[in-house]
């Protein structure tokens, strides 16, 4: 076993991966960027080196000053987590050729899977099947679309070098592909180098499952499938293991396609095999096709882990080492069931826009796992992934998993940033979902009710109200008055709009607020304010918010600053401001140019994503505000429109 090993990545799998080591006894050192100075990896690791600036390709992305970090602390090998450099095969021999351990597969092994349409090739020789489509080298906008043609609409295109949904797009008429081939290639420009794309079937009722791999570089043996169906814009949700509906023979015939890939090329390490499954008749062993194998470990390695016992982490290290698996393939157990939540740091209403902000509250469910990179106190920053944790929960059936999943939601609590988290939970108690019924397609048509808000229970405002003025401590002459019941204006703001209440205290800890015609009656409790004779939810105060950690989610007020005297914002001017803190890619016009509503403005990178711009309305670009390249904080003004004849 390895003394040290430097962990070439952040957040929550770098501190996965020192939790291992530590357990194990091996040293851990951690890289951070300036931006990372802080992090909690960097706190739990026994040594820690700067790398560069926060942008990953000063940092993260910089392989020669992970090798020097590496060969200055002694370590022996290094763990590339997932993202970054985990499949970069040149990274992999620059590594080696310092020598170093890559905790990993060979280079080769990950050039072999790199590329989507060389990887099906691959796999089509080696017996696997292969999703029916063009993998072929003649990238001409005609001969694709003469393809696409043969393969027949629907069809999906795919960039070969891509990941995370980039570069996809679905298409559902002929006289649509020209479009959607330019827009995949633009897309697939910018996130990998490379515009090339192959042509797949669209499968009607599709299920995403994969099977988790682990070879040493002679032998591979699977641990079961996982679920990864719940997606929206191809983007996973909610994962699970195993596969709801899964047969025995269904489990063989795709355990030993995966146990095939793997062999085939080598393998060493732990891998996912992608498979896209017709689920419209049932799982049937002859309806899953191959779509790409994940050289690394993956983001929803945790729920094989509950359901097999087995800490994946480990058993890297041992290979890499040079051990041997550690169990064969009738060994391995599965035992109930798990799932997994993706906690993020996003706007939904916004259409799910990434966000930052301060965490000034995190705390998860008690008996629950939860794999996070962050604490409170700690900033969502805009240079990377804004994943805040991983939620998993383990049970003896997938009903009574589900509910686990979903209760621990309920109980999470964050303040400081927009989350996800009341989308998960309502994810947790869809009724379809609990019923085994997933495809990728179920957020997508249930996206309305999913998002839609909630109205607030006055009881919520009322405790918010409560805390906000009188706090959580009742001191003994709180309430006094020589003549009767206190009473104050109290306000509140919640998504801009102003909240006007009464407040009437009674005696210390007893009051009444009155809030739009409704008077409710409260008393202060060990656990906090009682409204109407019942908790509405924990309540913490930070700063200038109140937040009420509900059943549906934490529910956020800003207090608004008494010398504020309020009065309407000023018009923006036709301001196009950018809603998040980002790099701008693009402007994409010019003073004086002639915009109609929906023109593409500019396009802002923010967490890994690019997010257009669009003109709100007709008019004539008055001031470009920004260049292309400039980091600009949420807010920040980029063109100004004015009317055509102004």
């Amino acid at each position: 076993m390895f003394r040290k090993i430097l962990i070439a990545n952040r957040g929550e799998i770098a501190v996965r991966i020192i939790a291992t080591a530590r357990r194990l006894g091996v040293a851990t050192v951690a890289v951070h960027s300036d931006a990372d100075a802080d992090a909690l990896h960097v706190a739990l690791a026994d040594e820690a080196v700067p790398i560069g600036g926060p942008q990953p390709a000063d940092s993260y992305l910089r392989g020669d000053r992970l090798i020097e970090a590496a060969l200055a602390t002694g370590a022996e090998a290094i763990h590339p987590g997932y993202g970054f450099l985990s499949e970069n095969p040149g990274f992999v021999e620059a590594v080696e050729a310092a020598g170093l351990t890559f905790i990993g597969p060979s280079a080769a092994a990950i050039r072999a899977m790199g590329l989507k349409d060389a990887a099906k090739a691959l796999m089509a020789r080696a017996g696997v099947p292969v999703v029916p489509g063009y993998h072929g080298e003649d990238q001409e906008p005609e001969h694709l679309a003469l393809m696409a043609g043969d393969v027949g609409y629907p069809v999906l295109i795919k960039a070969v070098a891509g990941g995370g949904g980039k570069g996809m797009r679905r298409v559902e008429r002929a006289e649509d592909f020209t479009a959607a081939l330019a827009s995949a290639r633009a897309e697939a420009r910018t996130a990998f180098g490379n515009e090339d794309v192959l042509i797949e079937k669209w499968i009607d009722c599709p299920r995403h499952i994969e099977v988790q791999v682990f070879g040493d570089g002679s032998d591979a043996v699977h641990l079961y499938e996982r679920d990864c169906s719940l997606q929206r814009r191809h983007q996973k949700v909610i994962e699970e293991a195993p596969a709801p509906g899964m047969t025995p023979e269904m489990r063989a015939a795709m355990g030993e396609a995966a146990v095939r890939a793997a062999r085939a090329i080598g393998y060493r390490g732990a891998g996912t095999v992608e498979f896209i499954v017709d689920g419209s008749e049932g799982l049937r062993p002859d309806r899953f096709w191959f779509m790409e194998m994940n050289t690394r470990l993956q983001v929803e390695h945790p729920v094989t882990e509950a359901v097999t016992g087995i800490d994946l982490v480990e058993w890297q290290l041992r290979v890499a080492a040079g051990e041997p698996l550690p169990l064969a393939q009738d060994e391995i157990p599965l035992m109930g069931h798990a799932f997994e939540a993706r906690l993020y740091a996003e706007d939904v209403p916004a259409g799910f826009l990434p966000a930052t902000g301060r965490l000034d509250h995190l705390r998860f469910a008690d008996g629950i796992r939860a794999d996070t990179g962050v604490r409170t106190g700690d900033r969502i920053s805009p240079w990377y992934d804004p994943m805040i944790a991983k939620i998993v929960a383990h049970g003896p059936s997938r009903a009574s998993a589900l509910n686990r999943l979903a209760r621990a939601l309920e109980e999470t609590e964050v303040a400081g940033t927009v989350t996800n988290l009341a989308f998960l939970g309502r994810l947790a108690r869809h009724p379809g979902f609990a019923a085994g019924e997933v495809d990728t397609g179920l957020i997508a048509r249930d996206l309305a009710s999913l998002t839609e808000p909630v109205a607030v229970a006055p009881e919520i405002t009322a405790a918010a109200i409560l805390t906000a003025e009188l706090g959580d401590m009742a001191p003994p002459l709180q309430g006094f008055s020589l003549w009767g019941p206190l009473r104050r204006h109290a306000r509140l703001r919640r998504d801009g709009e102003e909240i006007a209440a009464m407040l009437i205290v009674e005696a210390p800890g007893r009051a009444r607020v009155e809030l739009g015609g409704v008077t409710l009656a409260a008393r202060l409790c060990p656990e906090g304010w009682e409204v109407a004779g019942r908790h509405p939810g924990r309540v913490l105060r930070t700063d200038a918010q109140v937040h009420v950690f509900a059943r549906q989610g934490t529910v956020s007020f800003e207090i608004p600053d008494p010398f504020d005297r309020g009065g309407e914002e000023a018009g923006q001017g036709g301001l196009t401001l950018s809603p998040m803190p980002g790099l701008v890619r693009e402007v994409a016009v010019r003073v004086g140019e002639h915009v109609a509503k929906g023109d593409r403005l500019a396009v802002i990178e923010a967490m890994k994503m690019e997010h257009v711009l669009a003109a709100s309305r007709d008019g004539r670009v008055a001031e470009v505000l920004v260049e292309a390249g400039a980091q600009v904080e949420a807010g920040a003004a980029l063109v100004r429109l004015e009317d055509e004849d102004g």
